[in-house]
Formats: structure tokens, sequence, C-alpha cells
């Protein structure tokens, strides 16, 4: 690939052009994409004007524009060149990556492999997903806290699995607060397995897309993976391991206290769950919301956030998030007033 960079001293207004010539046909082809579905996609992601001819593409545009336009199709064409198919949600994170201004290139995060098992690579696939994996490398106890559809629980099950199969823990332990039964499992029909399924169905659900399904049951069989509600974490210490909390917002803040202190040498923790889908009863306080204040700078404890961005199901999910987000906010900004009016009674005077 050659490039033609804009003249120096251009201002911000002045409209010039960048070529960029791409020498591999092979490669023009797959950026374009089938029926040139990439190249009207990036048409309308990008505020320069974008002409391709034969295997020459030009930009014309703002300077600033020209640069953005520019490093899109330098990230994309070394997507194509590490022997990625380009997609319309690479694409459209990647150009998102760009908008940000973040330091990591897109090329480097949507190409960093995580697991690879059963004939398929997990990766992360946006920066917040990375700078989550990372994080988890780094720390001893991690929290990741974000809407639904951002990767929490199965980055966590990668991260475990591959722990387990480079021998840095010896198992892998599976937990979830069963707060629909309200923890009293003893009061529900059938064995063991038959009362804590249904709440533990999701995470058994990404196991089986990272391990062998036949040997899931050898696993847990001898205690290397173990499924089972918080409830049974009590009074145990656990050594050697790579825990799991999924959906922490509905633990109290005792459940969460009684759950960290769990922790035992060379093991780690992950804790995911989104605090705004909160479903303790009789409006009990979660422990997920409380601990963050309580762990707050400690040492070997890491908070990520994950937002819409970080959403990868499909784009209407990324949507809804922000609708509600944006809902929230006026909600919270019509009670303070309502508060406010409560102060006074009747005659003024204040409560």
């Amino acid at each position: 690939m050659t490039e033609n960079p804009p003249a120096v001293g251009q201002t911000a207004h002045t409209r010039v052009q960048t070529k960029i010539t791409v020498d591999d046909p092979e490669m023009m082809v797959s950026l374009l994409g089938t029926a040139d579905e990439i190249l009207k996609l990036l048409e309308r992601s990008v505020a320069s004007d974008v002409h391709v001819r034969g295997n020459e593409i030009t930009i014309t545009g703002a300077p600033a524009d020209n640069a953005l336009a520019e490093r899109v199709f330098t990230e994309l064409l070394e997507l194509i060149e590490k022997g990625e198919t380009l997609t319309v949600d690479s694409v459209r994170r990647t150009v998102g990556m760009l908008e940000q201004g973040v330091t990591e290139r897109p090329a480097e995060v949507l190409t960093f492999n995580v697991l690879s098992r059963r004939g398929r690579t997990i990766r992360p696939k946006t920066l917040g997903q990375k700078r989550y994996v990372d994080a988890i490398d780094a720390h001893t106890v991690v929290f990741a806290i974000g809407p639904a559809g951002t990767g929490k629980t199965y980055l966590a099950m990668a991260k475990a699995v591959q722990a387990l199969h480079a021998k840095q823990v010896t198992r892998i332990i599976l937990t979830r607060p069963a707060v629909e039964a309200g923890e009293r499992l003893g009061f529900l029909p059938g064995t063991l397995y038959e009362k804590i399924d249904p709440y533990l169905r999701p995470l058994y659900d990404a196991l089986h897309d990272m391990v062998d399904a036949d040997s899931i049951p050898r696993l847990i069989q001898n205690g290397t993976i173990e499924v089972a509600p918080l409830a049974y974490m009590r009074g145990r210490t656990l050594n050697d391991a790579f825990i799991i909390l999924d959906e922490a917002q509905n633990t109290t803040p005792e459940q969460m206290k009684m759950f960290l202190t769990r922790l035992g040498f060379g093991s780690k923790i992950v804790v995911t769950g989104d605090v705004t889908q909160v479903d303790l009863p009789n409006g009990q306080t979660s422990g997920l919301r409380v601990v963050q204040e309580i762990l707050d700078g400690l040492e070997d404890v890491h908070f990520t956030r994950l937002g819409s961005a970080d959403v990868v199901r499909h784009q209407l999910v990324s949507n809804i998030v922000d609708a509600y987000a944006r809902w929230d906010a006026s909600q919270a900004a019509e009670a303070v007033p309502a508060v406010a009016g409560r102060t006074h009674n009747r005659t003024g005077r204040r409560h």
C-alpha cells in the first residue's frame, strides 16, 4: 500500500486530497466487500468523500477528516493482512475506536486472541472488552459492570478456561445468586441439579462454547469445574481457583462480603453484573452498588465499566441501552424538584 499525504500547511477548512494505493488486487476486493458493501458503509461513516478507481482510493475533505479516514483504511487493510474477513460489525467498531481517539490500534484489539477452542477463536470485539481482558490478567479481583450484551460473563469464562488449560489454576468455580428462589433451594422440588439448573443455565451455555461437551460432566464430577448457587459458597476458602460471580447486582452487601472473603491463595475472582437490573426484593440495597464505594482504590482490585459501545449483540440492543439511560436520567431530573417541593408544608414550614 502506498499513500499520498496532504500538503503541509493546509488549514482545517481547506479541502485536500489524500490518495491510497493498494498494490494487491485481492486486498482491494476484500476491502470493498461483496457488492461494495464495505465501501458503501465507509462512505457513510467518514466525513470525507471517498472514491475508488482501480487500485487507488481517493479521499477528499478537510485535513483532519482525511486523516481519520486514512487511519480507518490503514487499520482495515492491516486486518485483511492478518487474515481477517471484514464485516459490517468490524468496520463500525474500527471507526468507533478511531473516533474516540484512543491510543490502542483497532487492528490489534480485534485480532487479540483470548481463547482458541473447539474450532473457534474468542476475541474482544471492543476496546472496553480488550481492557477488561487485560485487567483480568493484571489483577486478582476484577469487577465488570455494564449492560446486557457487553460480554462480561462470556469473556470471564474464556479467561477461566484459558487459565485452567495453562495450569494457572486447578479448578473453575461459577456461581450466581438464585434470587428468584430467595436462595431457599431446599423448598424447590427435584434434585440439587434440577433445582439450580434454571439459575445457572447461562453459565453452562457459555461453558459449552469453550469446553468439549462430552468432557463437561467428567470435569464437574471430579470437581475441576463447579457450578453452584452463591449460598453454597459460605464458609469455604477457595484456593487455586478461577472464581466467577455472575449477576452480582442481585447480591446483598452481606452476600458480597461473604463471597469476596472466600478468596484463597493462587485464586482469581471476576465479578460481573448490571446495576440497572437489580431484582432484589423489598428494595434491598445491591451489594454490587455498595462495593464500588467500599473497595474503590484498593490495591489489586479493578473496576471495569462497560457501556453501550461495548454491546456486541444486535445494534438495536446498544440503542435500547442508550434509550433507557436517557429515560433514567430524565426521571432522576424530574424527581429532584418533586422532592424539593415536599420539604415545605402548607404553612411554609420546612420539614
